[in-house]
């Protein structure tokens, strides 16, 4: 790709600052920049370092206008910077074709313009859409269906049954459509309930490594458009995250459970099964949520509370040692002064 500063400042509807005749053919880190490349700069903090890249060009917020280089002013220099490294990186797709080791059922429904590696293996009645990659290892179990131009990485396991929709990315190692974890005790014996449901990720969904979305007991776990989950997630049975969801790495959400559209649930957090999580929610790292929780709100703390509660909270645990010492005090004079009362009446 080579485009100059202007050209860049057009298709992400920015401004340019200095030389817009510039010529970009990369982008790199602040620290890495070359010249010819471009960079960027979110953080105000690393603002001292506009004089020291080397980059061609810096990306920045419309409060800096003044640099020794040219500047590409936009309201969101992390999101343009991000744009811009799709431009540089994109690739034509080229199929591949099928290759020979691959297993393919003759009842199998195939697109135009696959890449089917050595050792997928695709099941009967499968449905596999255009431009669908499928890196080796790759198992499809029977009756699942892939959407056109997904990309399903090594070692992914798509249980039967199983929807995935259009351009959804599933990287190494991620297993959709395992049995829930469901069991009934009998006596000590522990008996398994059978997971007959399916699970249905919708378009644009990209999930991380050895992430692990069961399958319903019945009925559907659903992965709504947009989601993006992060590595060694947890999703049990009957789970529903709604569209442009955020889970990242290590969550674990526990059955039934119903999170909407836009929540963000920060690395560890752990969630019980069957309660709702409202829109637009942000739950803190490491936060366990244990009850239902409303829209349009942020929680840290386990259990969850609303974020101002829990520093209100927060900043009372420090003090609870000092604070029990002066209560046994308290409980202690109470007591003399109780037992000095009762004196005083058998006396009279």
């Amino acid at each position: 790709m080579k485009k100059t500063l202007k050209e860049l400042a057009e298709w992400l509807g920015g401004k340019v600052v200095g030389d817009g005749d510039v010529e970009i053919s990369g982008v790199a880190s602040i620290d890495e920049a070359n010249p010819g490349e471009i960079t960027f700069i979110a953080n105000p903090k690393y603002l001292p370092k506009l004089a020291q890249t080397k980059a061609s060009a810096v990306i920045v917020s419309p409060e800096v206008t003044q640099a020794e280089k040219p500047l590409l002013c936009v309201p969101n220099p992390y999101l343009a910077f991000a744009k811009v490294v799709s431009l540089c990186s994109s690739q034509p797709y080229q199929p591949k074709g099928i290759d020979a080791q691959a297993w393919v059922s003759p009842t199998a429904q195939l697109g135009k313009d696959l890449t089917l590696y050595p050792f997928v293996y695709v099941g009967d009645r499968c449905r596999i859409g255009d431009r669908v990659t499928l890196y080796p290892g790759v198992f499809i179990g029977e009756d699942a269906s892939v959407g056109e131009e997904s990309i399903l990485y090594p070692n992914v396991s798509v249980y039967s049954r199983t929807v995935i929709g259009k351009r959804v990315i599933l990287h190494s190692g991620v297993v959709v459509g395992s049995d829930g974890f469901g069991y009934a005790k009998d006596g000590k014996k522990n008996v398994k309930i059978p997971q007959v449901g399916t699970v249905e990720i919708e378009d644009d969904v990209e999930i991380g490594s050895n992430t692990t979305i069961d399958r319903a007991a019945l009925g559907k776990t659903i992965i709504r458009r947009g989601v993006k989950i992060d590595n060694l997630v947890q999703v049990a049975h009957n789970v529903i995250i709604g569209e442009d969801s955020i889970i990242v790495a290590q969550v674990g959400i526990s059955g039934s459970t119903k999170i909407g559209s836009n929540v963000t649930l920060a690395g560890q957090v752990g969630v019980v099964g069957h309660i709702e999580i409202g829109d637009n929610v942000m739950v803190g790292a490491q936060a366990g949520v244990t009850h239902d929780l409303p829209a349009n709100q942020g929680y840290v703390g386990s259990p969850a509370l609303p974020h101002r509660e829990f520093l209100r909270a927060i900043t009372v645990f420090p003090k609870l040692p000092e604070m029990k010492k002066t209560l046994n005090e308290i409980e202690k004079r109470l007591k003399e002064l109780e037992k000095n009362v009762l004196s005083v009446r058998e006396e009279k």
